[in-house]
């Protein structure tokens, strides 16, 4: 239920949410692993099924779909590599927090960079629904929609979660971002490399 509660408020009021989140004093583990494995699984299983029984088309051409069992090794490859990014993205947040100043024990510090990464990514996995009808325009419009709320997420956040002050919280947040989008690049690099090893889409009539 704490799962839902947290998912749910950190769309509608994240202002409180912020607050309630810092008051708690999870592991790493326990805020990683309660969330991200779960939340992960909606934009892979409803992309696995909009790719192989739905579809995507261009110019109003016929349907596009791939096999099951290419469509299957992509979206477990993604679903891995999600978990991977947001873990990377809770270390570096972690990492830079004595850099702004956050005089947290590093054991709290570790839990604030860890629900930073993870509650900011959620906008982007809830998202993740539309992939169900895989069209390249509505897919975009979803995903940028979500990305800017996970910047706003992130500049509201970091001064409440840190419990700095918001000038160097600005800082802090705009760093966030930058290592934020270098990790999509990295990804995105990554799966030109995995489909340049043989493990690329098969595509069906």
């Amino acid at each position: 239920m704490a799962i839902l509660e947290h998912t749910l408020g950190i769309m509608l009021h994240p202002d409180s949410e912020w607050k309630a989140i810092r008051k708690e004093r999870h592991s790493f583990a326990q805020v990683f692993i309660s969330h991200v494995p779960i939340l992960a699984l909606i934009p892979t299983v409803s992309a696995y099924f909009g790719v192989t029984q739905v579809g995507w088309s261009l110019a109003g051409e016929e349907a596009i779909r791939l096999s099951t069992a290419s469509a299957m090794s992509l979206c477990v490859l993604t679903y891995f590599a999600l978990l991977m990014g947001v873990y990377l993205l809770g270390e570096f947040i972690n990492w830079m927090s004595k850099t702004y100043g956050v005089r947290d024990d590093a054991e709290k510090r570790h839990y604030e960079g860890t629900a930073l990464a993870v509650y900011i990514s959620t906008p982007v996995f809830l998202v993740g629904f539309v992939h169900l009808y895989p069209d390249i325009y509505l897919n975009a419009f979803a995903l940028a929609v979500a990305g800017a709320y996970s910047i706003y997420l992130i500049y509201e956040g970091i001064p409440i979660l840190m419990d700095i002050p918001k000038e160097r919280a600005f800082m802090y947040a705009s760093s966030v971002v930058t290592v934020t989008l270098v990790l999509a690049v990295v990804v995105r690099i990554g799966s030109v490399i995995v489909w340049g090893m043989g493990i690329g889409p098969v595509y069906i009539d």
